[in-house]
C-alpha cells in the first residue's frame, strides 16, 4: 500500500464536504459538541461521529470532556491558520463572485481561532506597522520595542511561557492582505472583549464593535 505524504493526508481529512463543513463552524473558536457538529454539516450524529474520530486522529481536533459531555475544537492555532489561508485559495478560484464573505459583518471584523480578522484588523496591522511597532523580513514578524511599549500602554500585555511566535501574519480572507496572529493577536482580541470594545455576536464569528470600540478604534488609527 502506498503510503501517503503528510500534506496529502491532511488535504484528504479536511476535502471532504462534511469535514470542512465542521473544521469551518470552529474557527470561531469555541467548542462543539458531535450533535451540533452533525447539524452543522447537516449529517447523521452517527456520521458525524465518524468523521470527527477521523480528525482527532489527524491532529486537526482535540476532545475536552467535561462531565459526561464530550467537546470538540481545533487541535492548534496553526489549524486554523491553515484553514483560513485554504479560505484564501478557495475564494480566489472563483473570480466572478466578490472574494471573501458575503457577510459585511464578517468583512469587518470577525474572530479567526483566537484573534481577529477581517477589515479592522487589517487596519490596526498595517498602521501598526507604518508606526514602526512591527518589522517583518520576510515571513518573519517582529515587535519591536516601541511596539511592545505602545501596546502595554493599550493593556495589551503578552503571556509568559508559550511556545507559539508572538507575533506572525495571517493572511486575511476578505481582505487578502495579512493580520496579526501569534500571542499578540490573541492578546489583543482578549483585550478587545474585556474592554467591550467588541462583542461576539450569538453563534457567529462577527465581531460588532461598541460606540465605545469605535471610539478607542479611532484613537488607536490616528
Amino acid at each position: 500500500m502506498t503510503t501517503l505524504p503528510p500534506i496529502a493526508r491532511i488535504a484528504n481529512l479536511i476535502g471532504d464536504p462534511a469535514r470542512a463543513r465542521m473544521l469551518s463552524a470552529l474557527m470561531d473558536g469555541r467548542s462543539r459538541t458531535a450533535g451540533e457538529l452533525a447539524r452543522e454539516a447537516t449529517i447523521a450524529p452517527q456520521t458525524a461521529s465518524s468523521h470527527l474520530a477521523k480528525l482527532v486522529e489527524g491532529d486537526l481536533l482535540v476532545i475536552e470532556k467535561q462531565g459526561r459531555h464530550r467537546y470538540h475544537r481545533l487541535a492548534s492555532a496553526e489549524v486554523a491558520h491553515a484553514l483560513e489561508a485554504m479560505l484564501v485559495v478557495s475564494a480566489a478560484t472563483q473570480p466572478r463572485h466578490r472574494l471573501g464573505p458575503a457577510d459585511t459583518g464578517l468583512r469587518r471584523a470577525r474572530v479567526c481561532y483566537d484573534h481577529m480578522a477581517g477589515e479592522i484588523a487589517v487596519q490596526l496591522t498595517e498602521h501598526w506597522l507604518q508606526r514602526g511597532w512591527f518589522v517583518i523580513n520576510g515571513d518573519t514578524w517582529q515587535l519591536t520595542a516601541s511596539g511592545r511599549e505602545g501596546l502595554q500602554a493599550m493593556g495589551v500585555v503578552l503571556p509568559a511561557g508559550q511556545r507559539r511566535p508572538t507575533l506572525r501574519g495571517c493572511m486575511d480572507w476578505s481582505e487578502r492582505r495579512c493580520h496579526m496572529a501569534g500571542q499578540l493577536g490573541m492578546a489583543l482580541l482578549q483585550v478587545m472583549l474585556a474592554q467591550d470594545l467588541v462583542r461576539q455576536r450569538p453563534g457567529s464569528r462577527v465581531l460588532n464593535l461598541t460606540a465605545h470600540g469605535e471610539r478607542e478604534l479611532a484613537r488607536w488609527l490616528r
